[in-house]
């Protein structure tokens, strides 16, 4: 496993677990950073990621990414 700040642009991944505080964890959980649920980094940009998860864009910092692994 590694967090989701390490993959790589355009590669698809499933997502393993959602780590961090329960109020982080449920923040993720309500964008759709579930653990099974399919993930592609669309792009980087000064650190923060956006990311294809559930059929949406959704961007998110560096440090909430290094809590979703995958």
């Amino acid at each position: 496993m590694m967090p989701l700040s390490m993959a790589g642009i355009g590669e698809s991944n499933t997502i393993k677990k959602v780590g961090g505080k329960e109020e982080t964890r449920l923040f993720l959980e309500r964008l759709g950073f579930t653990p099974g649920a399919n993930v592609r980094v669309v792009s980087e940009n000064g650190g923060n990621l956006i990311v294809n998860i559930k059929e949406s864009r959704v961007a998110i910092g560096r440090d909430m990414a290094n809590k979703i692994l995958i």
